[in-house]
Formats: C-alpha cells, sequence, structure tokens
C-alpha cells in the first residue's frame, strides 16, 4: 500500500519516535508498505516517521538502477555497500562508530524540490534490529552510510536542513512555509516513474 509521505512543517516530522518493542505482523506488514512507498516515489530511503508512524524504523535501498529501472547494479557502490543485502531494513538503529568525513548534495521526500550540500561521516557502523528481533551491525561507507544517518535523523525529529547554517537554514524553511514546494514537472515525474531517476548529485531520502 502506497502511504502518504508528510512534507514540512509537518509537527510529526519534528517528534522523536519511540523505539520498537512489538516484532509482530503489524511491523512487517508497515516496513513492506514504507519499501513500496519509498519505490514510487522514487527515493532511496524512508523512516516511519515520514508516513506518520513514530516508530524508530528505517527503510533504505541505495542500488543503482539499470536501463529497465531494476536497482540491480551493484557493481557502481563500494566494496562495503555491495556487502550490504538491499531493500535494508532498520529497526532501532543506532550508530555505534563513526569515521571520516564527506559531503553530499541531499535531498529528502519530506522537503521535495530542495538540495543542499550536507556533512556527515563516511564510514560507519550502525546496530540495528530486523524484522525478527535480531540484532546485527552493518559496517559501511558512501552512499548508503549517508543515507543511513540521514533516515537516523528522522527518528530523532530533525531534518537535513538543520545540519545547514543558520541563516540558509532558516532561509529555506520560511520559503517552503511562504511559498510552499515548487511543482515538479510531468515530463520529469514520468521520467523517473519509468525507471530513469534522479541524478546521483540529486537523491532524495
Amino acid at each position: 500500500m502506497i502511504m502518504k509521505i508528510l512534507t514540512f512543517p509537518d509537527p510529526k516530522l519534528r517528534e522523536v519516535s519511540k523505539p520498537v518493542t512489538d516484532f509482530g505482523p503489524e511491523l512487517k506488514k508497515l516496513s513492506e508498505d514504507m519499501i513500496e512507498t519509498m519505490y514510487d516515489a522514487n527515493g532511496i530511503g524512508l523512516a516511519a516517521p515520514q508516513v506518520g508512524e513514530l516508530v524508530r524504523m528505517v527503510v533504505i535501498d541505495t542500488r543503482p538502477k539499470d536501463e529497465k529501472g531494476r536497482r540491480y547494479k551493484y557493481e557502481e557502490m563500494s566494496e562495503l555497500e555491495q556487502a550490504v543485502p538491499q531493500p535494508l531494513i532498520l529497526i532501532n538503529p543506532e550508530i555505534v562508530k563513526g569515521e571520516g568525513k564527506t559531503t553530499f548534495d541531499e535531498g529528502c521526500l519530506s522537503i521535495p524540490g530542495y538540495y543542499e550540500t550536507v556533512e556527515r561521516f563516511n564510514y560507519i557502523e550502525m546496530k540495528a534490529y530486523d524484522l525478527n528481533g535480531k540484532e546485527f551491525i552493518v559496517k559501511t561507507d558512501g552512499l548508503l552510510a549517508i543515507c543511513m544517518q540521514h533516515e537516523l535523523d528522522h527518528l530523532e525529529g530533525t531534518l537535513f536542513v538543520d545540519h545547514l547554517s543558520f541563516v540558509k537554514g532558516n532561509k529555506i524553511k520560511n520559503q517552503i512555509k511562504k511559498y510552499g514546494y515548487p511543482v515538479k514537472d510531468k515530463a520529469d515525474a514520468d521520467s523517473a516513474k519509468a525507471g530513469a531517476g534522479p541524478d546521483k548529485e540529486k537523491l532524495e531520502v
């Protein structure tokens, strides 16, 4: 089921999500709906609060698409990224180690049409749980590490614009509150749904 993605300034995006304690069928259904919603929106990551569910779960798929829109192109990813099965479901995620720095022009499905350079750890180790409540650790770098950090922010009520300077961040927030979001060109939307996807430097999570 395709779910509605909340956009800033929806107050739910600013709330801290609660830890998952029930690993039952409802959680599995939510994860499936979130993955379907992420793909439908042509995103590479989605956190539960973005669809109005204040629980600590995120779904991610950063694999580049082939010409048919299938996310099979592992060869364009680092060795560490390739070692992580995707789509990836992270429940109660927590960064246990972060090294190095990298920057990336981040976008967000909850702030559509806006992209800004954000600094993140280049390499992270993240502890999380699967749908059966089993603990595991993901060790990765590159785009996958960036996306994981971005999604973890959502669980704390933090948006990527909060990482910008006070002036730049407030300018974007005020512009959205006053004018709303830019209307996506229909041709661009149709192209994205067909599998062309956004530019590498303009991925939304």
